[in-house]
């Protein structure tokens, strides 16, 4: 069973792969945000002074055109979290796109929908 780690490193390639390079026509950017993983107190508490968010999107996808969008990344059974339900609301009321995606066919029909 693929992991959300191998999900994200799999749309991360293909995207950067396609889009991002400098060959590229229309250059887009595509980033994780590190929100995850355990910390010792001292880096736990830095992080937080300095801007960490908890349930923040696993990415963020910025087009050519000038969209953004936020990328929640979770594997077929995986669920959101309350902060990551928050933030996708506070994502949407701000009229930013928020995507839930489970699979990588699934994010490049979003890509090919959206990349123009």
């Amino acid at each position: 069973m693929k992991s959300e780690n191998n999900l994200q490193a799999e749309i991360y390639k293909w995207y950067h792969n396609n889009y991002c390079l400098k060959t590229s026509e229309q250059r887009g950017l595509i980033f994780s945000i590190p929100n995850g993983g355990t910390r010792n107190k001292l880096e736990a508490l830095t992080l937080k002074s300095t801007g960490l968010l908890k349930g923040a999107s696993d990415m963020v996808l910025i087009f050519p055109n000038g969209k953004l969008i936020f990328l929640e990344l979770k594997i077929e059974k995986g669920a959101q979290s309350d902060e990551q339900k928050e933030f996708e609301i506070r994502v949407n009321k701000l009229g930013y796109e928020y995507h839930l995606i489970r699979t990588l066919d699934s994010f490049k029909d979003l890509v090919y929908i959206n990349h123009s």
